[in-house]
C-alpha cells in the first residue's frame, strides 16, 4: 500500500492522515462541497470533492468514493467511523474494485452487523451473551413469543437485528405488552433498517457499558488492549469514556478479554474492533461488536502506548501484528470527553462559525479535533467536533488533569457541551467510579 484515501471527515479523517504520514504513505482526502475548509484537506497530498452537502450524495456515495480512488491512484481506503465504516457492501465493492479496505472482510462485517448472527457467533466461540431468544423471534407465533418472555423473565428488551446506536429497541415490563411491542419494533426495524427481524433479550436493570479493544491480523494472531468504561451515556450516545474500566472483577475481566481474542482468531478477523458488553453483578454479557475504529480509541492508546490506527493500516497491508499480548501492558488511566457542537442544556446542534478556539495543554493532555478559529461548523453532519483526552498515573490524576483541561478549553462563536463536562468531571458519583448506563439520564432528569 502506498496511497490511502480517507472516506470520512472531521477529527477522524485528520487522525488517519497523521497516522499515514508517520508511515510514509501518500493520502487522498475526499470532501463534500460543505467541507472545503476542513483542516485535514490542507494536510492531504490530494483532495477530491465527491458531492454536495448531503451525506447521502457525498460521504455515503460509494461510486463517487471509488471513482476518487481510481483517479488519484489510491490503493487503500480507510473508512474511519460512522458513514460507510460498517457497510459490508462498501467493503465488498472496494475489494472487488481492486483496492484494499482498511478493515475486516465484508463477510465478517455482515456477520457482526446482524445482531442475531453476531450473538450466535459469539455463543459458538464462548463469549458470554445475554439470556434471550436463540435467533430471531418467530412471526405469527404469539404463543412461542410469550413462552420465551416467560422463560427469560421480565423485563425484556426487543431489539432490531439490523439496529445500532440505540435505535430499534423497546423495553417490555410485562407479558401484556409483549406482542404489541414486538409488532411495533418489527415495523420500525423494517422501515429504518430494511430488515424487520427482531430478537428478545433479558433487560438488565442497572448495567455498566464495558468494551474490549482488540487488534487482529487475520493470520491467526490477535491481542486485546484492555477494556474501557463507556457507561456515561445519554440516549445510548456515549459522553465520557475511560480506560481501564474501574471496579471490575479481575477474574471476570481476564476471562472475557481472552474470549474476545479467541473469537477474533476463530472469525479470521482483520483489523481493529471492539466487543461491547453490559456488565452487572460481576458478569459480562455481549451486546454487539463494532468492526471499525471507535471514537474512544485514544484512551486505549494512552494506557498501552499502541497506535491503533497505524496497526489497522499495517494489518490491512498484509503485515502481521507488530505486538504480542505479552507486549501489552496497561499503565495508568485515561479519560476522554466528547466535545459536541450542541447546546449543553437542550442538546440541540449548534452549527456556526468558531470565532475563537484555544486548545488546552499540559502534561498528559491530548486533543483530537479539527477545530480552528474561523472554521464554520456545518449543520449537515454529526455534532462531534473534538475529543479531549487526559492521562494520569492514577484515575484521580487523570480526572484532575481533565478538570484543568476542560476549564482551559475555549470555543467561542458556537455552543458546545463543555459546560456539561465541567460539571460531570466534578460529579461525586462519577468521580467515585463505576456508574451505570442510566446515571447521566437520571442526573439530567430524563428518567
Amino acid at each position: 500500500m502506498h496511497k490511502v484515501l480517507i472516506a470520512n471527515r472531521g477529527e477522524i479523517a485528520l487522525r488517519v492522515i497523521r497516522a499515514c504520514k508517520e508511515l510514509g504513505l501518500k493520502t487522498v482526502a475526499v470532501h463534500s462541497t460543505a467541507d472545503r475548509e476542513l483542516m485535514h484537506l490542507a494536510m492531504a497530498d490530494e483532495t477530491v470533492c465527491i458531492g454536495p452537502p448531503s451525506a447521502t450524495d457525498s460521504y455515503l456515495n460509494i461510486p463517487a468514493i471509488i471513482s476518487a480512488a481510481e483517479v488519484t491512484g489510491a490503493d487503500g481506503i480507510h473508512p474511519g467511523y460512522g458513514f460507510l465504516a460498517e457497510n459490508a457492501d462498501f467493503a465488498e465493492q472496494i475489494e472487488n474494485s481492486g483496492f484494499t479496505f482498511i478493515g475486516p472482510s465484508a463477510d465478517v462485517i455482515r456477520l457482526m452487523g446482524d445482531k442475531v448472527s453476531a450473538i450466535a457467533a459469539m455463543k459458538a466461540t464462548g463469549v458470554p451473551t445475554v439470556p434471550g431468544s436463540d435467533g430471531p423471534l418467530p412471526e405469527n407465533d404469539d404463543e412461542e413469543c410469550l413462552r420465551l418472555g416467560q422463560r427469560v423473565g421480565y423485563p425484556v428488551i426487543i431489539k432490531a437485528a439490523g439496529g445500532g446506536g440505540g435505535r430499534g429497541m423497546r423495553v417490555v415490563h410485562n407479558e401484556a405488552d409483549l406482542i404489541k411491542s414486538i409488532e411495533l419494533t418489527r415495523s420500525e426495524a423494517g422501515t429504518a433498517f430494511g430488515n424487520p427481524m427482531v430478537y428478545l433479550e433479558k433487560f438488565l436493570t442497572n448495567p455498566r457499558h464495558i468494551e474490549v479493544q482488540i487488534l487482529s491480523d487475520g493470520q491467526g494472531h490477535a491481542i486485546h488492549l484492555g477494556d474501557r468504561d463507556c457507561s456515561l451515556q445519554r440516549r445510548h450516545q456515549k459522553i465520557i469514556e475511560e480506560a481501564p474500566a474501574p471496579g471490575i472483577d479481575e477474574k471476570a475481566r481476564a476471562e472475557v478479554q481472552a474470549r474476545c481474542v479467541k473469537a477474533c482468531i476463530d472469525l479470521g478477523y482483520r483489523g481493529a474492533g471492539t466487543f461491547e458488553f453490559l456488565y452487572e453483578d460481576g458478569e459480562f454479557y455481549f451486546i454487539e461488536m463494532n468492526t471499525r475504529v471507535q471514537v474512544e480509541h485514544p484512551v486505549s492508546e494512552m494506557v498501552t502506548g499502541i497506535d491503533i490506527v497505524k496497526e489497522q493500516i499495517l494489518v490491512a497491508s498484509g503485515q502481521p501484528l507488530s505486538f504480542t499480548q505479552d507486549d501489552v501492558v496497561i499503565r495508568g488511566h485515561a479519560i476522554e470527553c466528547r466535545i459536541n457542537a450542541e447546546d449543553p442544556k437542550t442538546f440541540m446542534p449548534s452549527p456556526g462559525t468558531v470565532t475563537f478556539y484555544h486548545a488546552p495543554g499540559g502534561n498528559g493532555v491530548r486533543v483530537d479535533s479539527h477545530l480552528y478559529s474561523g472554521y464554520k461548523v456545518p449543520p449537515y453532519y454529526d455534532s462531534l467536533v473534538g475529543k479531549l483526552i487526559t492521562y494520569g498515573a492514577t484515575r484521580d490524576e487523570a480526572l484532575a488533569r481533565m478538570r484543568n483541561a476542560i476549564d482551559e478549553l475555549v470555543v467561542d462563536g458556537i455552543k458546545t457541551n463543555a459546560p456539561l463536562h465541567r460539571e460531570l468531571v466534578r460529579d461525586p458519583g462519577f468521580c467515585k467510579g463505576g456508574v451505570n448506563i442510566h446515571y447521566l439520564e437520571h442526573k439530567l432528569g430524563l428518567k
